[in-house]
């Protein structure tokens, strides 16, 4: 009913990965160009992490996207759910590129995977698989994957692998035993939350692709404040947003003010989740501060350090 009152086409604030609502603030569009970059001059290993809620689906799916218009050759994969015995990865990793394989035996899988790389190859083109949710990777298949990134030709890397995770993803990685996993990531990216112009923007974006015509259902001081409480994390400005609208409707509210905002966050934070919030905020505030180091141990390190928020 909040769409038909706000004029709107559809659900702007929905919890999906869809690329069509995508803003790329600056965190987001680095991530982007770096990722594309890495991905069609055959870097091999790139990871990217980010706290919970800061957009790592979208963004993957959306460099996905745009890698078949930058080569048209491009085959991709796209693995979301890391949750696999050793056993099962090689599988997942074939019928998501869409290579038959009717042989149980593992080195024929193999086989088949590095002829359809080369066949990609000497079609122009370049192999991208993304696997999200990468910090529940375990330390064996971490090391699968490193094996799959040997498979190369003299000219470069065949398979071009994003792992796109939560800051746990940086602590698996630092372990002493992927230490030769970690000495072959050529790109790390860290997508951190917005900032309270950036918010602003976001929310624009994304009425304005939910098909709102004028601007300014929020107020600046509503946006102020749904910056102040959601910290600047995408999933959480769309949990706020999306409530505030309902909360809107139901009060025949024009404009979506500071007030209704608050009256939002009575309605999703509970006195559990502020016990939580309270708690993490201590241990955040608390954290030891490490030296700063260069290179992709010290980028890991910085986050590895990524807070995480919650509604406040």
């Amino acid at each position: 009913m909040h769409l038909a009152y706000y004029k709107l086409d559809r659900e702007p604030f929905l919890l999906t990965p869809d690329t069509s609502f995508i803003h790329l603030a600056k965190p987001h569009r680095e991530a982007l160009v770096s990722l594309l970059n890495g991905i069609l001059t055959g870097k091999g290993f790139m990871v990217m992490t980010g706290g919970a809620g800061t957009g790592k689906t979208t963004l993957v799916n959306a460099v996905l996207q745009c890698l078949p218009k930058l080569n048209k050759a491009a085959s991709s994969g796209f693995l979301v759910n890391p949750l696999l015995a050793p056993g099962e990865l090689l599988e997942a990793i074939l019928d998501d590129l869409g290579i038959s394989c009717s042989s149980n035996s593992k080195p024929q899988r193999l086989a088949a995977l590095q002829q359809h790389l080369l066949n990609v190859q000497r079609a122009g083109g370049v192999t991208a698989l993304v696997i999200d949710e990468a910090h529940l990777l375990s330390a064996e298949l971490l090391e699968e994957i490193r094996l799959l990134g040997n498979i190369d030709t003299y000219s470069g890397k065949l398979l071009q692998i994003i792992l796109a995770g939560q800051p746990d993803l940086a602590t698996s990685l630092l372990q002493p035993r992927q230490r030769a996993l970690r000495q072959r990531i050529t790109v790390m990216v860290q997508l951190l939350p917005l900032s309270d112009e950036e918010t602003s923007a976001y929310i624009d974006q994304r009425l304005r692709a939910g098909g709102l015509k004028t601007a300014g259902m929020f107020t600046p001081a509503a946006v102020s404040e749904i910056f102040r409480r959601s910290h600047g994390v995408p999933r959480l400005i769309n949990i706020l947003c999306s409530v505030c609208l309902e909360l809107g409707y139901e009060n025949q509210e024009e404009l979506i003010d500071p007030d209704i905002v608050l009256k939002a966050v009575a309605r999703l934070v509970t006195p559990a989740t502020k016990a939580r919030g309270g708690n993490q905020a201590q241990q955040l505030n608390t954290a030891v501060v490490e030296p700063e180091l260069s290179g992709t141990e010290g980028d890991l390190k910085r986050a590895q350090r990524q807070k995480e928020h919650t509604l406040t």
